[in-house]
């Protein structure tokens, strides 16, 4: 029989859900310094107004990881994507609010946010693992996780237009509505890989070959996993570097979602219409250097290279070239802070393989916990990184120390992986 592709139209719709995914998370960003205009908020309180998506993701991780491995990946997925999408309309309503009331609902609303996106990651890596021989996983992996970049480039011009033109509030209900149009797409699109009604069975045999887990969602589990099955997966130091290092390459993304459009508008003065387009350059840098990190990831798999040379080697060399950023500190021009921002997040695109190392290391068994608590522990930088930046530049008045403080995230991820991790291989549980 034929062998089929279907595998790389499942990654193009995880692609497209990831966009509008983390277009709805630096919907705020954009956004940040009109609302902060309009409601009266300092640097401090906007941290903790972009911090509340993070604190929301990280407390529902766990419990999205459980309803993953319960009910699978296609249908946590689809109430997660109608969820989220819904919420982030709803937000735009809060510009008829005032005072402390429109505050306290900003912060629940994206506190909701966070809450419905928390399964969608660990969903992604388990689709990925799924659907993938692990000779394939790495690009696979990072065209999803490249979505956050292709997110800014599509998005960020756009959101800038709309809140030049409309207002803050238009940001919101665009993206909400275009979020809620993708959930009959994916439930038409996506299945299992022995469900699939385009999938040849040379296909699923190939897949399976090569290490994927067909069968993970076939045979539906009667309860869930249970979570003290998460004490044996901190009991391993290879896992807890690995969750570490997620952590500090985080603390980039973070950064860059929350504070950076803020730091081009009061730092550089530019306006939000010229920061949403230069935000859109150092965003498609870092699309480049994602899908190209898992393209040379996989290379040197297939070249004979062991697995944890394979993904060591991009995630190192990608962390140095991102702590580039700090040198914004020390040039003034325009085109030189486009141009070490843009090469800061090449190297974070080109060492964002966590995911990939997530999906070659979860246990059979839970992959979708596992891949909750890789995310938990990777995203607690959502809520420390945006309210630290945010005391930083209050008392400072400067966004020097914010650069140096997310630069040296990248120099730990770096010793993690060299010093910590040690081999790359997947846990068992028995």
């Amino acid at each position: 029989m034929t062998r089929t592709h279907v595998r790389w139209l499942i990654v193009a719709v995880l692609f497209v859900v990831t966009t509008v995914n983390y277009a709805d998370r630096a919907s705020i960003s954009l956004a940040g310094p009109a609302i902060a205009r309009d409601l009266r908020l300092d640097a401090v309180a906007m941290g903790y107004v972009f911090s509340a998506f993070g604190w929301a993701y990280v407390v529902m991780q766990l419990p999205g990881g459980w309803l993953l491995d319960r009910f699978g990946s296609k249908r946590v997925y689809a109430v997660s994507l109608f969820a989220w999408s819904l919420v982030t309309l709803l937000t735009g309503a809060v510009s008829l609010l005032a005072g402390v009331g429109a505050v306290v609902a900003l912060f629940a609303l994206r506190c909701l946010v966070g809450a419905a996106e928390a399964p969608s990651f660990p969903a992604n890596s388990r689709i990925v693992a799924a659907w993938f021989p692990a000779g394939e996983r790495g690009t696979a992996t990072a065209i999803f996780n490249s979505a956050q970049y292709a997110a800014t480039v599509l998005f960020a011009p756009l959101m800038g237009w709309l809140i030049h033109a409309y207002g803050w509030h238009a940001v919101f209900a665009v993206m909400g509505a275009l979020g809620l149009l993708l959930v009959p797409a994916w439930n038409a699109l996506v299945f299992d890989p022995k469900a699939h009604p385009l999938a040849s069975a040379a296909e699923v045999a190939y897949i399976e070959a090569g290490g994927g887990l067909v069968s993970m969602d076939v045979a539906r589990r009667e309860r869930g996993p249970h979570v003290r099955q998460v004490a044996r997966l901190l009991r391993s130091r290879m896992l807890v570097g690995v969750y570490v290092a997620q952590y500090c390459i985080n603390a980039l993304t973070y950064f860059f979602i929350t504070w950076f459009p803020v730091y081009l508008v009061k730092e550089r003065h530019m306006t939000i219409l010229e920061a949403g387009l230069v935000a859109a350059v150092p965003a498609a840098c870092g699309f480049v250097g994602g899908v190209l990190g898992g393209v040379i990831s996989d290379l040197l798999l297939k070249r004979g290279h062991s697995l944890s040379v394979a993904r060591k080697t991009p995630i190192v060399l990608g962390m140095l070239l991102s702590m580039t950023m700090v040198a914004c500190n020390y040039v003034s021009a325009e085109w030189a802070v486009v141009f070490f921002m843009a090469l800061a997040f090449f190297g974070k695109g080109v060492g964002a393989l966590g995911w990939a190392v997530n999906a070659d290391t979860a246990p059979r068994e839970i992959a979708g916990l596992s891949g909750a608590l890789f995310n938990t522990c990777g995203n607690l930088s959502g809520i420390t990184t945006p309210i630290a930046i945010g005391y930083i530049v209050e008392r400072s008045g400067s966004f020097a120390g914010a650069l140096v403080y997310v630069g040296a995230h990248a120099l730990v991820a770096i010793l993690c992986y060299l010093v910590v991790v040690g081999k790359i291989q997947r846990v068992t549980l028995a």
